[in-house]
């Protein structure tokens, strides 16, 4: 029995507030996408299974795993990424922070805890600090044992107006 492969299609979505179309194959992951076809290298592969949090960014104002959606499921939506977030150059506030407290080492969990930490703070705008342990439980990171990071974030949300 002949195999059947898969054609590539035509998929529009915005990115970081622009529209963008790219050919592809319908099931690569919006990561791939991300980073091979729109050379948006900022989101990281960790693990390719969802578990790490590395690859996330927000789809429609939700904070996914880039590495489990399949490009078809970004038609027609918004996509922020890491490189979206910074607003006319300036970084955002947990950037800044993140950079003040050393939240970042080997460089691959950053972005998408930086993701998931914009996220929350947009959900929660002054999470105690219980509420940013949850809200990056799905981050994982090898390098700094989160202390650093959950007082970047948390510090973020106690100076917020």
């Amino acid at each position: 029995m002949a195999r059947r492969r898969m054609s590539r299609v035509k998929i529009s979505f915005t990115v970081n507030g622009l529209v963008r179309d790219v050919e592809t194959y319908p099931l690569k992951p919006l990561l791939h996408v991300l980073r091979e076809d729109l050379q948006l290298t900022g989101t990281k592969e960790g693990c390719g299974e969802g578990e790490c949090g590395a690859c996330s960014v927000m789809l429609d104002g939700e904070l996914v795993n880039s590495c489990m959606v399949p490009v078809l499921q970004a038609a027609e939506s918004s996509v922020i990424t890491i490189e979206g977030i910074a607003v006319d150059g300036k970084l955002n506030a947990v950037q800044e922070a993140f950079a003040r407290s050393g939240g970042a080492q080997c460089g691959i969990c950053t972005p998408g805890m930086i993701m998931a930490s914009v996220y929350l703070l947009a959900q929660n705008a002054r999470p105690s600090m219980e509420d940013v342990r949850e809200g990056l439980a799905g981050n994982l990171c090898r390098c700094t044992g989160y202390q650093k990071i959950l007082e970047a974030v948390y510090g973020v949300g106690q100076s917020a107006k």
